[in-house]
């Protein structure tokens, strides 16, 4: 599926031929993130991806960076997470020389521009105030700081007001210089090019940046010992809440039956969170879970908005369901759960951009790439007995934290659905 070569200076390409398709997707993987950051250093991955489009010495402003990928009908983004900043790019094939030419040029010439720092200061600072007016959104930071408190992972990816007000231009430039080195890097392109192709551009770009010795994330201690709560008290017509359990790393061999439980538990409209609280009992309109897999730790988590007036209804529902799960999944329940995934995963390898991210994320992370049908492997290996084992070891209510935006006072009503 692809290919590897890793330069003197340590970056690593990796590539996929899809000989078919029309257009060619480059995404730059970089070791940085919130988990990489100190308290005073938070927000600063995210701070440092956003500088890295507004201006370099060859294409001085962010309009003559994104006219040069646009002007061709490209998209170019960049995104920062807890594990990882991801800068990409898609454009139809004739263009692959020109955008690889933009990405490489934003990651290793960018001028910080002093001026530019303060504009972009500003427009983090309104990020986040959007994120504290989203109720929905304001929820996720919540249960994030319940399950890991204290902790990078449990900071807004953003950071905070505070933060991001205090961050300098010697402080970016001191970040990117040490998250950034090559060795920190991982070019990945999929598409209609040849490996041999991105190898010698890339080559002609960057085998003389010299090495560095970027700063190892930062990882968890041990999970709650108790249920904790978190509330944001919101004049809001709908209670907004976060019910997390403790999950599995990505490195986990128990991963995937883990995944299988949370597709029957809350993915779609045939789940049975779905079915129970909107279908049979008209308690929410959304209602969802999904899992979380970091390098150490991970999570599974329930959302759901609610009516306030029932959220302790709601909140009983979800418990039941969880307490559901303790008994795995029958072999139908599973076979479903198999399908629904497997063909979600094979429909997406079809697109240049996520064949891109598939092998260029799992390269910096994991240090190799599992092919699509090493994990179809996985996923089929997984048995009944695999998921009831995996389900009693983790949907354990004593583990449950709880995240809340609402119209509420206090936790104590939460307290008493928690049995805290």
């Amino acid at each position: 599926m692809f290919q590897k070569t890793a330069l003197p200076n340590g970056l690593r390409i990796v590539t996929a031929s899809m000989s078919h398709t029309r257009s060619v997707a480059i995404s730059v993987f970089v070791g940085a993130g919130s988990r990489y950051e100190t308290d005073a250093e938070a927000g600063i991955s995210h701070f440092v991806e956003h500088m890295l489009f507004k201006g370099t010495e060859r294409r001085p402003t962010p309009k003559e960076i994104s006219e040069v990928i646009e002007g061709v009908g490209g998209v170019l983004n960049g995104a920062t997470d807890r594990e990882m900043t991801v800068y990409w790019c898609k454009v139809a094939r004739p263009h692959f020389p020109m955008a690889l030419d933009v990405l490489l040029d934003a990651l290793y010439h960018s001028r910080f521009d002093s001026a530019e720092v303060e504009k972009e200061r500003q427009v983090i600072i309104e990020e986040l105030n959007a994120v504290a007016d989203s109720p929905a959104d304001l929820v996720d930071v919540l249960i994030d700081e319940a399950v890991w408190p204290g902790h990078p992972l449990g900071r807004d990816i953003a950071g905070t007001k505070e933060t991001v007000s205090a961050i300098t231009r010697p402080m970016l430039l001191g970040y990117l210089a040490r998250q950034y080195p090559p060795n920190n890097v991982v070019i990945a392109v999929a598409g209609n090019v040849t490996h041999e192709e991105v190898v010698s551009l890339v080559q002609q770009e960057l085998r003389e940046v010299p090495a560095g010795q970027p700063t190892a994330w930062y990882p968890v201690g041990e999970g709650n010992a108790a249920p904790r709560i978190r509330l944001a008290t919101r004049r809001t017509e709908q209670a907004h809440v976060c019910l997390a359990l403790p999950g599995l790393s990505s490195r986990h061999p128990d991963r995937y039956a883990l995944d299988m439980l949370n597709v029957v538990l809350g993915e779609g409209m045939s789940s049975r969170l779905f079915l129970e609280l909107r279908e049979h009992r008209g308690l929410a309109y959304d209602v969802h879970s999904y899992t979380t897999h970091l390098l150490d730790c991970g999570t599974v988590t329930v959302y759901a908005g609610v009516d306030p007036k029932r959220v302790d209804a709601a909140l009983g529902a979800v418990m039941e369901e969880l307490q559901r799960m303790q008994d795995g999944l029958a072999e139908e329940d599973l076979r479903k759960a198999k399908e629904l995934s497997k063909g979600r995963l094979l429909l997406r390898m079809e697109d240049t951009r996520t064949v891109a991210s598939w092998i260029g994320g799992q390269e910096l992370l994991m240090g190799e790439v599992l092919t699509p049908e090493d994990v179809v492997a996985a996923i089929d290996a997984v048995t009944p007995e695999d998921t009831v084992r995996v389900a009693r070891q983790l949907f354990v209510p004593e583990r449950l934290t709880l995240a809340v935006v609402g119209p509420f006072k206090s936790t104590r009503r939460f307290e008493r659905v928690l049995g805290a």
